[in-house]
């Protein structure tokens, strides 16, 4: 997957997200969810429960318990969960785009102004400013600035450190019927 396959994509549904807050329909929900997912899995990587526990991706707050969803209640819960996952896909552009976040899926190209004539840089409607601006990342080891102490104060911590390397020793012996 490209850059530019990701960014599309993901607007692509950011507005069926939109479509659906507006004309909810589970059955629709259910394949937009399918695939948001399927995207963002290939983008990010697959996201376990804790994930979307975080993102409250599909945690409605009047969840219907015991019976069917009336209508209304249907059309509400669609309405939400949309809108969550509709907030989530909005973050992930954000980082693709804007932040120029390298992704899990991506082939060819490193980002906005990160390669040989601006390889991988967003399309025209971005502004000058962010297309010439590097990605947002954290740097690489090589790109760390050189702090002649740096290595002293490691190697110190280092030090520290392994004088409490014991700490997770058994203090006493544990009888044979404790062992698991």
């Amino acid at each position: 997957m490209t850059r530019d396959d990701l960014i599309a994509g993901t607007r692509q549904l950011i507005d069926e997200g939109d479509r659906l807050r507006a004309n909810p329909s589970l059955a629709s929900l259910q394949m937009w969810l399918k695939r948001s997912d399927d995207l963002l899995a290939t983008a990010w990587g697959s996201m376990d429960r804790y994930h979307l526990a975080w993102l409250m991706v599909g945690k409605p707050k009047g969840i219907v318990r015991g019976r069917p969803m009336t209508p209304d209640e249907e059309a509400a819960y669609v309405r939400e969960v949309a809108e969550q996952k509709t907030a989530a896909l909005r973050m992930s552009l954000d980082a693709v785009e804007r932040q120029g976040m390298p992704f899990v899926g991506e082939s060819g190209g490193i980002g906005p102004g990160g390669g040989p004539s601006g390889a991988g840089a967003t399309d025209g409607d971005a502004s000058d400013g962010a297309r010439s601006r590097p990605p947002d990342r954290a740097p690489d080891r090589a790109g760390l600035p050189t702090d002649p102490a740096l290595a002293e104060r490691l190697a110190e911590a280092r030090r520290k450190a392994g004088a409490h390397l014991a700490h997770d020793a058994p203090r006493a012996p544990r009888p044979d019927k404790m062992q698991r």
